[in-house]
């Protein structure tokens, strides 16, 4: 679903300067340089690929929580290692997108001693877009398997109260030229920040997305932004969701259910979120070459079972959009450019869209 009206946008911005920017905003609120580092490559990355719900927008929230103390900057956190093939990281109530980043690599480390690893993480806050974290792994010729859960505001399939997140989950193999098999998706029938765009936009809600506080369905935003999600595919998404629930916040000792703090509404509490990576390493299963060769077989399998349709694999809107970006830059939401804009301003920071 597009999230930004053509009208709506800024000139292109470069990645890189849009990077660096990011991380000189950071600084500037008090964000120590490891943390604005990666909170700039993650949420940079989510615009380069058409996430722009997980980009720079999100800086906003995230700076007031830093402000607040809820987020630590630096965050004293501690990893220890429970097994030849397995850590669980505390992260102290650092930036998520730093905390996952570290984890994801750390994982990816202890794969290519081990063939397969799994790293956890508690105490960490929201982390961004779910997809970036597997593709590190596609990136080194590995699969990688992301799980975080979140603030509950999605109910359980014959539920009436909120009692679990929207609880992303994704996936990544390697592919030629880049193009990973990525899937990156919500448990819930969509994600919240769909939700408050739609809200914005004055747009109803498909059928069977939301109830309202009173628990009753319903299409309009602004009732369901007060009420709760419905889990994806009933039953069913509501099973995947336990499944994410189980792995990044019950094993990890992170917070569950009704622990886990929402960065928009809990502004006296920490996130405590958690998460939870995988790392396999194709080469304990076969030559990279022949996976990849198998890998296209499937593609084409795929590209061909529509017979006339177009039929693509999951992640080739993300590298559409990657490229188009890289070509034509960056466009910006005018009212994010604005709020980013009036956040730096204080501290002698230019936009790089000015």
């Amino acid at each position: 679903m597009e999230t930004r009206q053509e009208e709506a946008l800024t000139g292109a911005v470069g990645a890189e300067a849009l990077h660096g920017f990011v991380r000189d905003l950071l600084l500037a609120h008090g964000v120590d340089a490891e943390q604005a580092e990666a909170v700039a490559r993650v949420t940079v990355w989510g615009e380069m690929v058409g996430r722009p719900n997980y980009g720079v927008e999100r800086l906003k929230i995230l700076l007031k929580r830093v402000g607040q103390g809820l987020i630590s900057c630096p965050c004293d956190f501690r990893l220890q290692r429970t097994s030849e093939a397995t850590s669980v990281i505390d992260g102290a109530g650092g930036f998520g997108h730093f905390l996952g980043e570290m984890a994801m690599r750390h994982a990816i480390e202890l794969a290519d001693a081990c063939g397969v690893a799994a790293v956890g993480v508690r105490d960490s806050n929201f982390f961004g877009a779910a997809g970036y974290y597997p593709n590190l792994a596609a990136e080194k010729g590995m699969i990688g398997l992301a799980f975080s859960n979140s603030p509950p505001n999605v109910v359980a399939h014959g539920g009436r109260q909120p009692v679990l997140g929207t609880n992303p989950l994704a996936f990544a193999a390697p592919m030629r030229q880049g193009r990973n098999l990525l899937v990156d998706m919500s448990s819930a029938a969509a994600a919240a920040s769909t939700m408050r765009e739609l809200a914005r936009k004055g747009a109803r809600l498909p059928e069977g997305w939301s109830v309202d506080s009173t628990g009753a369905p319903t299409t309009d935003p602004a009732e369901a932004l007060k009420g709760s999600m419905m889990p994806m595919a009933g039953a069913k998404g509501f099973s995947l969701s336990l499944m994410v629930e189980i792995l990044a916040a019950v094993l990890t000792g992170a917070g569950f259910s009704h622990q886990v703090g929402s960065m928009y509404r809990d502004h006296a509490r920490r996130g405590n979120n958690g998460h939870f990576f995988i790392a396999l390493n194709v080469l304990a299963f076969m030559p990279l070459e022949s996976f990849l060769a198998r890998m296209d077989e499937l593609a084409e399998a795929v590209s061909a079972s529509g017979a006339g349709q177009e039929v693509r694999l999951p992640g080739a809107a993300r590298w559409d959009a990657r490229e188009a970006n890289a070509k034509g830059g960056i466009k910006i939401d005018a009212g994010v450019a604005g709020d980013l804009a009036a956040l730096a301003a204080p501290h002698g920071l230019s936009p790089p869209w000015a």
